[in-house]
């Protein structure tokens, strides 16, 4: 057999990589910048904004025939890509609790808008009908061998949900139970929403007392008999949160009151609103009850719907509404 040089059994590799590599590319489905969206919109981590942000993929389809990506994120990160121009929208924006991310980029960047509609709500702490009759306020919560009937892992002390890590939420939780001192004897758990309700399920099916941070509009009042603490009423003296952006934010801040009026709104990128104004004067229609987004979180946490298939559903069954939000 004749020998064949390493010059020639290189170029013979290459020319077979090439050839192989044309003929795949010759059976390949369009590229992925022809599949690219039109507009990005986030999609945060608890049901009423998975449902809300799909039912926006949906309704923005139908009416203006431009397709979005649904992009999971956390809202500081979201707030980033609304200002890069990566995200163009945010179905659910909580104040107060994103109080100083609103005032960065809404308000002294200019870089986001706010939807002037947003949805009423309030954050709080829950208690299960086991631990209301001997629960009812705050302050019940300071003495450690009542709250240790919390106790689930053996330790003596009794645990406390406050909300998912990502949650900005959650450290104001953290800084509340500090304010009020139940945090000296009390394990202050963060975990996904998912796993905590869960825990609420069975502690309301076995008759096991459970304190919680809750808020509304949200499907766990349908499902079970939740009572509220009462709490000392908001006083902005008692209330100063530091920025989110301080790695040291919670020692910095303090709060032991009850939270102020809470409400939520859709924002979308100024400069998206530049490029699509008929779609950012969509966005502002956009008008939820507090009713309909506590049944978009009964849809997905409860029937265990997605939210892709919810939201078809709803805009189909909305389809007038929808319609009207997008007339000029």
């Amino acid at each position: 057999m004749k020998a064949v040089s390493q010059g020639s059994l290189s170029s013979r590799v290459v020319m077979i990589h090439v050839s192989c590599l044309l003929a795949l590319v010759a059976g390949l489905p369009p590229t992925s910048a022809a599949n690219a969206a039109d507009l990005v919109i986030a999609m945060p981590n608890w049901p009423s904004g998975q449902a809300t942000a799909n039912i926006l993929k949906v309704g923005i389809a139908k009416e203006f025939g431009l397709k979005a990506e649904v992009k999971a994120l956390g809202t500081l990160n979201a707030f980033v890509g609304l200002e890069s121009g990566d995200v163009d929208i945010h179905p659910e924006v909580w104040r107060p609790n994103l109080d100083d991310v609103v005032e960065k980029y809404v308000v002294q960047k200019k870089v986001v808008t706010l939807s002037p509609r947003g949805v009423d709500a309030w954050q709080g702490l829950c208690a299960t009908p086991a631990a209301a009759i001997d629960f009812k306020s705050v302050t019940d919560l300071m003495d450690g061998s009542r709250t240790a009937r919390f106790d689930t892992d053996g330790d003596g002390k009794g645990e406390l949900w406050i909300g998912a890590q990502t949650w900005s939420s959650t450290g104001i939780e953290r800084i509340r139970a500090n304010g009020y001192g139940y945090a000296a004897n009390m394990t202050l758990v963060e975990a996904e929403e998912e796993v905590a309700m869960a825990a609420v399920d069975a502690a309301v099916a076995t008759d096991q007392p459970m304190v919680f941070a809750c808020y509304a509009p949200h499907y766990m009042f349908d499902l079970h008999k939740i009572t509220r603490l009462t709490e000392p009423v908001f006083d902005t003296a008692k209330w100063k949160i530091a920025s989110g952006e301080d790695p040291l934010w919670i020692s910095k801040s303090k709060a032991s009151v009850a939270w102020p009026t809470a409400h939520f709104n859709i924002a979308y990128a100024s400069a998206f609103a530049a490029k699509h104004p008929d779609i950012a004067r969509f966005l502002e229609k956009v008008d939820f009850s507090t009713e309909e987004v506590t049944q978009m979180s009964y849809a997905l946490e409860v029937e265990r719907q997605t939210p892709s298939a919810y939201a078809e559903a709803w805009v189909k069954t909305n389809a007038a509404r929808v319609d009207g939000w997008a007339k000029p």
